[in-house]
């Protein structure tokens, strides 16, 4: 139970957006694996929604899964390949715009605050924003 009682759809969908929160449904999904050492779980036509709090990505997957053993000759998850093997440097393109939309500031003001708080969003956003309420 909400604290205050119920929220109908839209209280609740504008507290979500207040906090910086959003939830979408990712459409046309066909399969999700999730592979493990010797199983993997194959989702086929599941439900699945993207919640991202704060530049932070969730998944939710809902459907009936298949468990099945994985084969030496099965797939696999190919080695990653130099160019693609590690993040580029930096905060994530997420937790810049975020702070960017959030506080009002351009990009290198939020980089500058993202490197700050140690690529910390929302602490990132309440820098700024207490900056700019001190007149700095």
């Amino acid at each position: 139970m909400m604290p205050g009682g119920r929220m109908n759809p839209r209280q609740l969908q504008l507290m979500m957006k207040r906090l910086g929160m959003t939830n979408e449904p990712l459409r046309d999904v066909e399969e999700v694996i999730i592979r493990l050492r010797e199983t993997e779980h194959v989702l086929r036509k599941p439900e699945v929604s993207l919640l991202t709090v704060q530049g932070v990505r969730t998944y939710q997957v809902v459907g009936e899964s298949e468990i099945r053993a994985r084969t030496a000759g099965g797939p696999t998850e190919p080695a990653p390949s130099p160019a693609t093997a590690a993040p580029p440097p930096g905060p994530p393109e997420e937790d810049i715009r975020l702070v960017m939309e959030q506080s009002g500031a351009d990009r290198p003001s939020a980089l500058a605050a993202l490197e700050e708080t140690d690529g910390a969003p929302a602490e990132a956003i309440l820098r700024l924003l207490s900056r700019r309420g001190s007149g700095g």
